[in-house]
């Protein structure tokens, strides 16, 4: 298959062969072509070239339906059940042929039938919305199992779950598999998820194909090396990648001065836009030289943990000490006590999109020498020497030093971010999500950056989802559930497992 826009090769001559019963692993770097490839073969836009076979008889897709009348489905990164509806609701409203009448009693017992044939379950009466992630997750796949689908594309399917969570949709996933009850091929960026469960893996780079074998076979170094090329794979891998330590080994810290914390979280209180709790009494501590990973399901509180300390959102209690004096987190205050953040998703909550990168980049300086005057006029040389100098440093890849902010992918956004964060005199770092959806090179990049700030003496508080990188990364874990801390130990003295219960077993929002 090949695929290009406006003139320019999304993917080349690419092929790919997933057999019956086949749990297939897609790796590559954003960019990749991942996206195109499945887009391609469901129907969302038609390839320039190629073929695509289905059952030895190749077919033709130019439409997601004609997909769907061949048994070909994807479960979306995001869920895409309507959270007011029932399970049972939901999969009746996603046939393409539901009747304009429906006959409740008869449909019920038709999913009820449907249900028992299936290896696993979801309770179908009540709101999709009060269920935990992983069985939102489930009925992601049971809608596409239920509309006849027997080849599933996954995209990212454990990002919002739990490590057991995770573990028992892809063991369901494999077991069918193996039961070649289905097919599977799954996009993700988790090397684990492909060596605990796929059979083969293709990885791509750059729009062509950069290797393929069988799991058993390829080792994540040599996974590692097809995604980002010979010369950068060593050292991408070695600093912070997936070969880079085991989940569940602690990172190789330096100590952690004890004492007087650097960020201090006392019994912080507040609620979301519908009045319910959103951080209740949460505390914690964040030393000079300790890197602390805050794990936690999406929506326990995390965004609104991060509001409070940049200063998006007040708490009704509670206080923020930094360096033992009380802070508000004001922009004067965050330069005085170098208190910076990070947000997850920089283009939105951390720049401002159609300034220009070096725009961007002197935010923090702006109004003050030598990027203005005593009148407070902007010096444009200052501020392009400035930015062309951040630009190098932390390897920003953009068409020009003035392009907006928008124009540059995501990786180079959050490296833009990172970049003006980072300058000055930094005490106080938190970041949230700094990885997610960025490609393997790009995410090794930030991780060292992460641990070069611990090693200078900076706090940091990493706020993640990905217990591969909260394992990889911190010193000590945290586990926020329902907006309180539950669970803090030091990395070396806890496990995957145990930092998954407390993750899922103190009534979280999810």
């Amino acid at each position: 298959m090949s695929k290009a826009f406006n003139g320019v090769p999304a993917i080349e001559d690419i092929s790919i062969d997933v057999g019956a019963g086949e749990f297939h692993g897609l790796l590559g770097e954003n960019g990749a072509g991942k996206s195109t490839l499945v887009k391609g073969l469901l129907g969302f836009h038609l390839p320039d070239a190629g073929r695509i076979l289905v059952n030895d008889a190749e077919v033709s897709i130019r439409r997601p339906a004609d997909a769907h009348a061949l048994g070909l489905g994807m479960v979306y990164q995001h869920f895409t059940s309507v959270p007011a509806l029932t399970a049972f609701e939901n999969l009746l409203v996603s046939r393409h042929d539901a009747p304009k009448v429906i006959d409740w009693s008869r449909e019920c017992e038709d999913i009820r039938a449907f249900m028992s044939r299936m290896p696993f379950s979801v309770p179908l009466d009540v709101p999709v919305g009060s269920l935990a992630a992983g069985q939102r997750q489930k009925l992601e796949i049971l809608k596409l199992l239920y509309l006849g689908s027997r080849f599933i594309v996954l995209d990212e399917p454990t990002s919002v779950l739990t490590p057991q969570e995770a573990d028992e949709v892809l063991g369901l996933l494999r077991e069918m598999t193996q039961a070649r009850a289905i097919s599977a091929l799954m996009i993700t960026h988790k090397f684990r998820e492909v060596t605990a469960y796929c059979d083969r893996v293709t990885v791509l780079r750059r729009g062509r194909m950069a290797g393929a074998g069988s799991v058993r076979e390829v080792d994540t170094q040599t996974m590692a090396r097809w995604m980002v090329g010979d010369a950068a794979a060593p050292a991408a891998a070695g600093s912070a990648g997936p070969a880079a330590s085991a989940p569940g080994t602690p990172a190789t810290p330096t100590a952690a001065a004890h004492g007087q914390p650097a960020l201090d979280l006392i019994e912080l209180r507040s609620e979301d836009d519908l009045g319910m709790p959103a951080l209740d009494g949460l505390s914690l501590r964040v030393h000079p030289g300790e890197l602390v990973g805050l794990a936690g399901v999406s929506g326990n509180g995390q965004t609104f943990l991060l509001d409070a300390i940049s200063g998006q959102r007040k708490v009704r209690e509670g206080s923020i000490k930094v360096h033992g004096k009380p802070y508000e987190p004001t922009r004067r205050q965050s330069e005085e006590c170098g208190v910076r953040t990070l947000p997850e998703e920089p283009l939105k909550n951390g720049g401002v999109a159609r300034m220009s990168v070096v725009e961007n980049l002197a935010l923090r300086t702006f109004d003050r020498a030598p990027m203005s005057n005593r009148w407070g006029w902007l010096k444009p040389s200052a501020l392009h020497s400035q930015g062309r100098a951040l630009i190098d440093e932390f390897r920003v890849r953009t068409p020009s030093p003035d392009a907006p902010l928008e124009a540059l992918s995501g990786g180079n956004v959050q490296r833009v971010v990172l970049a003006r964060e980072l300058s000055g005199q930094v005490r106080v770092l938190v970041v949230a999500n700094p990885c997610f959806g960025l490609d393997f090179l790009t995410a090794a990049q930030i991780r060292q950056e992460l641990r070069a700030q611990r090693d200078r003496g900076v706090a940091v508080l990493l706020i993640s989802e990905d217990l591969d990188e909260i394992l990889m990364l911190s010193d000590r874990v945290a586990v926020i559930s329902g907006g309180r801390i539950v669970m803090e130990a030091e990395a070396g003295t806890t496990s995957r497992m145990a930092i998954g219960a407390a993750m899922a077993a103190h009534g979280g929002q999810h």
